[in-house]
């Protein structure tokens, strides 16, 4: 296991987004996916097979509408990876999820190879305080607003919820910690890397922070652009497209700017999952060790701290 790795084709580093499907539509989706396409980029797209029931927390649109399956399949053929965000916009039973991963692998041929696991879908595997262990999962309780937190139950087997098993067959990366830092590599040097302590997921990685149009730009400054490139890192940057991204028909123009100068790199500009394919392939498979894992969570959660009292 390194942070310093070979890239294929002689680039300098590797940048790819992991687009949590939030608020995509045929609106604001196409034309952001046309310009990184123009760019030769080629990164991830979640979707949400199917539609769901209740009122969802965030919603957007889903692969039951034709137009729109049809256009994330076109993104298929031009070298976007499809993944899973959830099999829909709020908490499915076992035999839904089921259903949703199988909907996924008729639309586009093949199970999931990554995931992000969306807000308040409480079927997480290995999810919500789960993901941290002794006081930084104490803390995690609290910050998540009581002893209970936000627990999930999809790795609890017997729960309506359970579909850890199903998981850990059909889909090999999960995202998990992500951090206010452009080379996710440095941040999380051990991805893609399996939890025994978490054995449903056989592989967890990091992301880096831009939950929306304002944080994505923020984090791909042109000052980090230059240290990812000089670290020969690798970014993962975590997103919602569907968030401000494309607005009264136009593309923010700081991202617009921002992207052009990346693209002009010496960059490696691939899916996640092919991303993480490389670095598995370069640092063999990595279980996490205990002091490993405690640092990791000790660095989110005290970030996490951080953002509360606003510093």
């Amino acid at each position: 296991m390194s942070t310093t790795i070979r890239w294929p084709e002689n680039k300098r580093f590797a940048f790819t987004v992991f687009d949590d499907t939030d608020r995509t539509s045929l609106q604001n989706g196409p034309p952001i996916y046309e310009f990184l396409h123009g760019l030769g980029m080629r990164t991830t797209k979640s979707v949400w097979p199917l539609a769901g029931s209740e009122n969802p927390i965030v919603g957007g649109m889903t692969c039951e509408d034709n137009g729109y399956v049809d256009w994330v399949k076109s993104l298929q053929g031009k070298g976007f990876e499809i993944a899973l965000h959830n099999v829909t916009y709020h908490t499915s039973t076992r035999e839904r999820t089921i259903q949703g991963i199988d909907r996924f692998r008729d639309h586009f041929g093949h199970d999931p190879c990554s995931l992000a696991n969306h807000v308040g879908c409480r079927e997480g595997v290995h999810w919500g305080s789960d993901r941290l262990s002794g006081v930084s999962r104490l803390m995690y309780k609290i910050l998540a607003g009581g002893l209970r937190g936000d627990d999930c139950s999809g790795h609890v087997p017997g729960d309506p919820l359970f579909w850890g098993d199903v998981c850990h067959k059909r889909i090999k990366y999960v995202r998990n910690f992500v951090f206010p830092e452009i080379n996710t590599l440095k941040a999380c040097p051990y991805m893609p890397y399996h939890d025994p302590r978490r054995p449903l997921v056989r592989y967890w990685f990091a992301g880096s922070r831009g939950e929306d149009v304002d944080a994505f730009n923020h984090t791909i400054r042109e000052e980090n652009q230059d240290r990812l490139e000089e670290e020969g890192g690798a970014c993962i940057m975590y997103t919602h497209f569907g968030k401000r991204f494309f607005v009264d028909g136009r593309l923010n123009s700081t991202f617009e700017a921002l992207m052009e100068r990346l693209s002009r790199k010496n960059g490696w500009f691939v899916p996640v999952a092919t991303l993480l394919d490389h670095l598995l392939a370069q640092n063999g498979e990595h279980q996490i060790t205990h002091s490993e894992r405690a640092k990791l969570e000790r660095r989110w959660i005290w970030q996490k701290l951080r953002e509360r009292v606003g510093s």
